[in-house]
């Protein structure tokens, strides 16, 4: 049985780079009704608030999509890109809208679930993308505001990653010099990582 531990709450107060590093081979768990599946975190990309042109709160843009973005670290950030939800975990002190983004995970716990969610059998595939891991687990909409310290959304810890490799940010093309900082963190060697893999110096 997997240890479902909540991570401690000053984890989430690291600066948010370094959480986005932290984060890694942590355990993301989501418990529904139809059972829990979980995963362990292998890419993240870090989004600097006021200061980053990729982040939704550039420029203290604060709307209600981003309001949960201002209360302080800990919290769940989910937003729809597209038809896909993908999950954020609010970093920074209150006030201070800043967020890490789970890129992809290693399935771990409740596989055959997360096939059936996303009506396929490749492994490496199933959750290797924001969209396609939040669709496997069964994150949705419901789950902004949510604390990771408590059910049914769940941060525990995993492992410690042999090797962390960084890289550009994926996706956020019209964002000025903020598309080329090297803020995308990922396990370096696993093959449940999103497609692009090109490392930075």
């Amino acid at each position: 049985m997997m240890d479902r531990t909540p991570l401690p709450a000053e984890f989430y107060t690291q600066p948010t780079l370094e959480l986005a590093k932290a984060l890694l081979g942590c355990l993301l768990i989501k418990e529904t009704p139809d059972g829990t599946a979980a995963g362990y975190i292998v890419e993240t990309e870090a989004y600097k608030g006021p200061e980053d042109m990729a982040a939704h709160s550039y420029n203290n843009r604060r709307t209600k999509r981003t309001e949960v973005m201002y209360a302080g670290p800990g919290f769940a950030y989910t937003y729809l890109m597209h038809t896909h939800c993908l999950l954020n975990v609010v970093s920074a002190e209150k006030d201070k809208p800043e967020a890490v983004l789970i890129r992809a995970i290693e399935p771990a716990e409740g596989i055959s679930l997360m096939k059936e969610r996303r009506k396929m059998d490749n492994l490496k595939n199933l959750t290797n993308g924001p969209g396609k891991l939040t669709k496997a687990l069964g994150v949705t909409m419901e789950d902004y505001g949510r604390l990771f310290s408590e059910p049914p959304l769940i941060l525990a810890e995993g492992y410690t990653p042999a090797e962390i490799a960084k890289g550009k940010r994926i996706g956020i093309d019209n964002s000025g010099e903020a598309k080329d900082y090297p803020w995308r963190f990922w396990v370096k060697g696993s093959p449940y990582v999103s497609r692009h893999q090109i490392e930075s110096s």
